[in-house]
């Protein structure tokens, strides 16, 4: 979702015990087509009447769209960093962990999958940490014990909303993390660091206490405050001011830590996760946070992970107008109880998604074009 140093992916992709792009790809269309079910789920919770392989997907939509979709995709970047075909198991599982939901499997098959996917990405991720001990590493460690957490919590038959704020941190803390390591270039001060390391304290404890009104109090706090410290601390302040990717990217990044705020200022409002507010906190944070996020770095990520070219162009914009518009929309119906609204905005924050494939689609196309051209 966000990016390593490139030099650094440059060198993992080429060592002999990585895969290559043939084995990569079919992880990634197995997170894509959790993705897909994921949206169609979502869009039949709200009311519009799609297709589903199964009507018990409609409980699903979250773990497909955390585990199935993001976490392989995370689990897949991750991979392709370290250059390790064992690291290539965790997108392995959590993608067959999508699949056995779509199929029609006993949930626990899938959940199991996941967890075991999340438990490889957790080895993984500690490997590099005892290589590395950083808080930028400890932060994505911390990241990957929450996704395993909240898998486990789950495949023992606790109910999505009891974890959901765990697999919230896994996203919240991977990207952190990242966005950490890259701050070596507008290194932050030794207190802005500590203040990094209380913020990650009140998250990891807050999660695991979110079923009750202190906890979520402490996490709302967590989340308000990271917020705040990603739009004081991160490059993007200054590469807004740049042209072309690099300010694309830093909008989104931006936008991103936005709605971050809203969602953690909607959660310390209304003090639980649950009816309108539940729909608000979670889409403001897990479309308006990560999926800016998913935005942004596309265009970076892809190329590393399948070698292909996606040369900017300005309608890359597009998707994420659409998303912030959609997610305004939305909200606007959790916050005035108008369900109408709300299943309007749904269907727009999948319209937002199809525009971003097909504005990545495109790009491909665009950048093979180039290539072969003389």
């Amino acid at each position: 979702m966000t990016h390593a140093p490139l030099p650094q992916r440059s060198r993992s992709a080429m060592r002999p015990g990585d895969l290559g792009v043939p084995f990569r790809l079919p992880l990634l269309i197995l997170g894509f087509v959790a993705l897909a079910s994921g949206v169609l789920a979502g869009l039949a919770r709200l009311g519009w009447g799609v297709p589903l392989p199964a009507p018990e997907l409609l409980l699903l939509h979250g773990p497909l769209m955390v585990s199935g979709f993001l976490g392989t995709v995370i689990g897949l970047e991750r991979a392709v960093a370290m250059g390790r075909r064992w690291a290539y198991s965790a997108p392995l599982c959590s993608g067959l962990g999508g699949l056995a939901l779509l199929t029609g499997l006993p949930p626990v098959f899938g959940a199991a999958a996941m967890a075991l996917g999340s438990g490889i990405l957790l080895l993984a991720t500690t490997r590099l940490l005892l290589r590395q001990r950083t808080l930028f590493m400890l932060t994505m460690a911390l990241g990957a014990f929450s996704w395993l957490a909240g898998n486990l919590l789950w495949l023992a038959g606790a109910p999505v909303a009891d974890v959901v704020a765990l697999w919230i941190d896994f996203l919240v803390l991977t990207i952190a993390g990242e966005r950490l390591e890259l701050s070596r270039f507008l290194p932050p001060s030794t207190t802005a660091r500590r203040l990094f390391a209380v913020i990650l304290a009140a998250l990891v404890a807050g999660a695991f206490l979110a079923t009750t009104h202190t906890g979520v109090t402490l996490y709302g706090a967590g989340l308000f405050g990271l917020a705040l410290w990603l739009l004081r601390q991160d490059i993007a302040r200054r590469t807004v001011r740049e042209q072309g990717l690099t300010r694309f990217i830093a909008v989104c990044l931006l936008s991103g830590y936005a709605w971050l705020a809203v969602g953690s200022l909607t959660l310390l409002a209304v003090g639980h996760l649950a009816g309108a507010a539940y729909d608000a906190v979670l889409h403001a944070i897990l479309l308006g946070f990560v999926f800016s996020m998913v935005f942004g770095h596309a265009p970076v990520i892809f190329p590393s992970v399948v070698r292909v070219k996606m040369p900017y162009h300005w309608t890359f914009y597009l998707p994420l107008l659409v998303l912030h518009a959609s997610l305004l929309l939305r909200l606007a119906g959790d916050a005035l109880a108008a369900p109408a609204l709300r299943s309007q905005g749904g269907m727009l924050n999948a319209v937002a998604l199809v525009l971003f494939i097909l504005s990545t689609v495109s790009s491909v196309l665009r950048g093979r074009r180039a290539s072969t051209t003389p």
